[in-house]
């Protein structure tokens, strides 16, 4: 297969990937909305409802209490640069416990819902509901976690939906140029991204959504000048050592993938089930998009046909352009402009 003719296959694979992931990319959120149920008195609830806010816009959580819970109290609510908040209190004959919390609004494009409940007698639960999940019974103690099945679903979710992270993996390829050079770099990548993903989930690193989340988009950026000095028979660090620079940006992008799990605020056992889960629905989510890519390369391959020699170039520069709108869009949010 020669040269030209393998990145115009990846390209196709590209542009064909990115038209379809188009619409829905641009709602992809990683942090799940909080609700936050605290109990004041035998009957009497304040609510907290945490939704996070994409591109400066309020993601269509729709909340609805039990049946017979009153709202007695006007809604206080504030925006953040992260968060839409609002909280009020609600009248529960009989309290909470037991009874049914519905959730609209959080599709596959979403990171689900994390729900505590704090009693008046100490007693505390956390629950995660996945985005195929239509709400909880609430248990009144104890944190449960997504089921370890839900938890993969929601990681190949995550991937799926994160048109930035594999832009960045089609790089990565690009600049490896197959062989044992691939797989050492899109393994040096799985490590790095494991272990910050697992230090931010756990609370030992935290980090604001919309920093990370820029600087994901400008590590984009950087490999589309890269891909292109290597078209030109040029040398750098990069293509040098693309495994290197993969562990140095996947320690990056892991902070970005934990936005998925970060705010879930689970016991030790349940996170532990959910992160096993969440990172390898990611990795299951990487390693088929590169075998898609890889796929359609070497079935175009087999077609024999002369490509022009621009063509080579044009994985480069739908990396480069999706970094820079990513980079200056991101910049803009997190400035606030």
């Amino acid at each position: 297969m020669t040269r030209p003719f393998a990145e115009l296959a990846l390209a196709v694979a590209v542009l064909t990937g990115l038209l379809a992931a188009s619409v829905s990319a641009h709602a992809h959120e990683t942090r799940p909305a909080v609700l936050e149920l605290r109990q004041t008195a035998p009957e009497r609830f304040d609510v907290l409802w945490r939704t996070p806010l994409y591109e400066g816009q309020r993601l269509p959580f729709v909340l609805r209490l039990p049946d017979g819970a009153k709202q007695i109290s006007p809604p206080i609510v504030m925006s953040l640069p992260d968060w839409h908040l609002e909280s009020w209190r609600v009248a529960a004959p009989g309290g909470l416990v037991g009874k049914r919390v519905l959730f609209s609004g959080h599709d596959a494009t979403t990171a689900g819902v994390v729900v505590r409940y704090a009693g008046l007698d100490g007693r505390e639960s956390t629950a995660v509901v996945t985005p195929d999940k239509d709400g909880l019974t609430l248990a009144g103690q104890g944190s449960t976690g997504a089921d370890f099945t839900d938890a993969v679903a929601l990681g190949l979710r995550h991937i799926g939906y994160g048109i930035d992270h594999l832009l960045f993996v089609l790089g990565l390829i690009c600049l490896a140029r197959g062989g044992w050079r691939l797989v050492e770099t899109v393994t040096a990548f799985t490590v790095a991204h494991s272990l910050t993903l697992a230090a931010a989930a756990s609370g030992l690193v935290s980090v604001r959504a919309e920093p990370v989340n820029a600087v994901v988009a400008l590590s984009i950026l950087f490999l589309g000048p890269e891909m292109v000095r290597q078209l030109r028979g040029q040398s750098s660090l990069a293509i040098r050592r693309p495994a290197a620079v993969a562990f140095a940006f996947g320690l990056l992008h892991g902070l970005g993938f934990a936005g998925g799990l970060s705010g879930f605020g689970l016991s030790r056992e349940a996170l532990v089930v959910t992160l096993l889960g969440f990172n390898l629905g990611v990795e299951i989510g990487q390693l088929a998009f590169v075998a898609a890519l890889l796929a359609v390369a070497a079935s175009l391959a087999r077609l024999g046909m002369a490509w022009p020699a621009w063509a080579g170039y044009a994985p480069a520069y739908v990396v480069g352009t999706a970094g820079a709108y990513l980079t200056i869009a991101r910049t803009v949010v997190m400035l606030g402009i």
